[in-house]
C-alpha cells in the first residue's frame, strides 16, 4: 500500500471520528440548571456563551461527560466574559 493511500485512509477516519461526535452531541437534549442541580462532570467538552455588545447576563451551554462517558449539555445563565475585561 502506498503512502497516499494511508494517509487518505487516516484522514477518513479522522473525519468519521468528527462527524460522529458532532452527531452524538446533537441528539442530546440540554438540561437547564436550576439551583441545587445534581451535576455529574467528568471532563468538559465545551463552553459557549451567546454574543453580547457589553457586560451583562448570558445565555451560555456547557458540553461535558458524565461519570459514565455520556454526552450531557446544561443550559445556564452567567455574566459574559467581557465583564472581565477590565479587571
Amino acid at each position: 500500500m502506498n503512502t497516499k493511500a494511508i494517509y487518505a485512509t487516516c484522514l477518513f477516519a479522522a473525519l468519521n471520528i468528527c462527524t460522529f461526535s458532532a452527531r452524538a452531541e446533537a441528539d442530546v437534549t440540554p438540561t437547564t440548571y436550576t439551583y441545587g442541580t445534581h451535576l455529574d462532570i467528568k471532563q468538559v467538552v465545551s463552553l459557549t456563551e451567546d454574543a453580547a455588545p457589553s457586560c451583562g447576563v448570558v445565555n451560555a451551554q456547557m458540553t461535558y461527560l458524565d461519570s459514565s462517558g455520556k454526552t450531557q449539555v446544561l443550559d445556564y445563565r452567567k455574566f459574559a466574559d467581557s465583564c472581565n475585561e477590565g479587571n
